[in-house]
C-alpha cells in the first residue's frame, strides 16, 4: 500500500472513530489492490468460468 492511499484513507475517516474502523478500511483497501494486481498479471479465474462453476454447484 502507498502511503498516499493510508493518508487519503485516515483523512476521510470522521473526525473521531475506533481504530478497528481505520485498520478494517487499510486492510479491505490493501486486499483489492492485491487482487487487482493478480488480475494484471492474468491469475484470475474468468467470469464465464466463475458463474459456470457456481450453476453446477447449485444444481445439485
Amino acid at each position: 500500500m502507498k502511503k498516499r492511499t493510508a493518508q487519503a484513507t485516515l483523512k476521510s475517516m470522521p473526525e473521531e472513530f475506533q481504530l478497528d474502523e481505520l485498520l478494517e478500511r487499510l486492510v479491505f483497501i490493501e486486499q483489492v489492490e492485491k487482487g487487482l494486481a493478480e488480475l494484471d498479471k492474468g491469475k484470475g479465474i474468468p467470469q464465464e468460468k466463475l458463474l459456470a462453476s457456481f450453476k453446477r454447484k447449485w444444481r445439485k
